[in-house]
């Protein structure tokens, strides 16, 4: 287990306790959270549960996949902090980790 903050555009943070090998969209659609839709269910086909990685994180989250970077620029909002929630999971290194949602998800 480990804890995710989700920090929606408005500044609503949403501090959320997930198992590990959950993704942070999985996460983040069980418990509400502004923004993320998942429209794919996970499979990284779309680009709707995008977020930004806190700095403090982006080191151990590591960079994004080939496939997720090319989705990720269809996105509004990217950055090199960009990320797809549904290909970051839950792990004990990551317990705290910190994600920004953008403002045009909102």
């Amino acid at each position: 287990m480990g804890r995710v903050t989700y920090v929606e555009f408005d500044g609503t943070q949403r501090v959320v306790e997930l198992a590990d090998e959950t993704s942070l969209m999985q996460g983040a659609l069980a418990n509400g959270v502004r923004g993320i839709d998942g429209d794919c269910g996970g499979c990284c086909a779309c680009a709707t549960c995008h977020v930004h990685v806190d700095p403090a994180w982006s080191g151990i989250v590591g960079p994004s996949s080939e496939i997720e970077s090319e989705l990720l620029q269809l996105s509004a909002d990217v950055a090199s902090d960009s990320r797809l929630a549904c290909q970051i999971k839950m792990s004990p290194d990551l317990d705290g980790v910190v994600v920004h949602v953008p403002q045009f998800q909102q």
